[in-house]
């Protein structure tokens, strides 16, 4: 493969310290360790060795900030207690948490309280993440804070409207903040999807059995793809923007587009995997977004548990679609405005962000026209050529941050940057060295992999394959070194 020698020792060269799923580490030692220190624990105590488990997940990876996130657990536990209220229930000695929907409720001194109560815990929790973000910047952003910050405030909004009782227990509360399957790169999960659980849980060998699959797959599309294919983009930023020709801008951009997907994507098989194994179902992250016929659609599809925090606590408290026109698209601005602003403090990440709100925008206000029966397949068609050829272009303002170099690579994309010593020959180079990872890419995009997995994944073939890819990422993990998962820095 043309300079991979190189190239392959320039990315090992960014290993990263802390542990991740897809490493050596994590993989032979923490995680076989703990299963069976968890294995071992009487089911009243599974939360406190995940809980204990996930405290030493996290130092391992960063433990300079430990002492934040605990901090955080618990602050958050007492506002949680004080954004719901105890009465005693008709007929019981026992006090009970119930919420009292009754409008006269709502408008008494109490419930004013609480406003002010839940506004000075969004003040606190974003203030903290917005001081990381924006103030701290590079090594000093605590890991996983824009997601577990996310997760309390959907803990804290939930009790205070009622729509979940608060958790008494502090361990258990700290247990789904801190749980390490999802606490670095989510999903962003409910309490009401983990409350059950979190009381009462099962841990069987399907449980576990079932759960290694999935995370092999997750492992198998991080390890054996996005790292693999993300070389090429990498090869492109050592180039130069410069200095590659139009066809290759294309294709490091797709390169991007699905190292970052299958990275991100991964990560949440692993993470459902892993949550399977302990006896949690954690939310589906992803479904097939490739396959979307718009960037509307595409991002229904597309790290589900954010878009569906914003629609819960930004979009519908806005209005909604429900106000008529001019304000839903103010609503969907203010939304794509603030996932930007989740993403990063770079420039780059507002542009993304308006230029998808934007498209998001447009395509509502074509929704409307009613086509001909004769040019609907037609359209379907030329909705996927559509949203193929347009989310590269916006992944590529979603990756470089530096405005100039999206400027140059943009206008290489595009043909209106001159280039500057370019190869012309450097996309066919290309297409020889990761055309097959681009084919195994694609497939891998639609459902026919997982259809693939849910058909064989119970049988002896299945299982020799799946114990094949586990100890193939070994392998290449060993000879090569790992790589952070994209959505850490995040």
């Amino acid at each position: 493969m043309h300079d991979t020698l190189s190239l392959t020792l320039e990315y090992n060269s960014e290993r990263c310290e802390y542990m991740v799923f897809s490493s050596i580490g994590f993989l032979l030692f923490f995680l076989p360790l703990f299963l069976i220190l968890y294995g071992l624990t009487p089911d009243k105590y599974k939360n406190l060795t995940l809980l204990a488990g996930s405290l030493v997940f996290y130092a391992l990876g960063d433990p300079r900030f430990l002492f934040l996130l605990l901090l955080s657990v618990l602050v958050n536990y007492f506002l949680g207690l004080h954004l719901g209220r105890k009465v005693k229930k008709k007929g019981k000695d026992d006090l009970q948490e119930i919420f009292d929907l009754d409008i006269k409720y709502k408008r008494s001194k109490r419930q004013g309280k609480r406003r002010r109560l839940l506004a000075a815990a969004v003040v606190l929790n974003l203030g903290l993440l917005g001081f990381f973000k924006y103030c701290a910047r590079g090594d000093g952003i605590p890991l996983g804070i824009s997601f577990y910050t996310f997760q309390i405030l959907s803990y804290l909004i939930d009790v205070y409207r009622g729509d979940e009782r608060r958790e008494m227990s502090a361990v258990n509360l700290a247990t789904y903040i801190v749980m390490f399957p999802q606490l670095i790169a989510g999903p962003i999960v409910s309490y009401g999807e983990v409350r059950r659980a979190l009381k009462s849980r099962e841990f069987t060998a399907a449980g576990l059995q079932d759960g290694l699959k999935v995370f092999t797959m997750g492992l198998a599309a991080k390890v054996l793809l996005a790292d693999r294919i993300g070389l090429l983009w990498r090869q492109a930023q050592i180039a130069g923007f410069e200095s590659i020709s139009t066809p290759f801008a294309w294709l490091a951009a797709a390169a991007y587009s699905l190292q970052l997907y299958f990275d991100f994507y991964g990560y949440s098989l692993m993470a459902s995997g892993l949550g399977r194994m302990l006896g949690f179902e954690l939310p589906e992250n992803f479904n097939n977004p490739y396959m979307a016929v718009s960037v509307r659609d595409f991002y229904r599809r597309w790290h589900m548990t954010l878009g569906r925090w914003f629609r819960r606590y930004v979009y519908i408290p806005l209005g909604g679609n429900r106000r008529g026109g001019l304000r839903t698209i103010f609503n969907l601005l203010a939304v794509w405005v603030l996932t930007a602003l989740w993403h990063g403090s770079t420039l780059n990440f507002l542009v993304w962000g308006l230029l998808l709100a934007a498209l998001i925008i447009l395509e509502r206000l074509l929704a409307g026209i009613r086509l001909p029966e004769a040019l609907r397949l037609p359209a379907s068609l030329m909705s996927h050529v559509y949203l193929l050829a347009v989310i590269p272009v916006t992944w590529m303002c979603f990756a470089i941050t530096e405005m100039d170099q999206l400027r140059i690579f943009l206008g290489r994309m595009f043909g209106t940057v001159p280039a500057v010593y370019v190869n012309s020959g450097d996309w066919r180079n290309a297409l020889a060295d990761y055309g097959i990872l681009f084919a195994a890419g694609i497939f891998a995009c639609t459902t026919g992999m997982e259809k693939l997995f849910r058909k064989f994944k119970d049988n002896p073939l299945g299982a020799v394959v799946l114990v094949g890819l586990f100890w193939l990422c070994v392998w290449r993990l060993q000879t090569e070194g790992q790589n952070p998962f994209m959505y850490f820095k995040f």
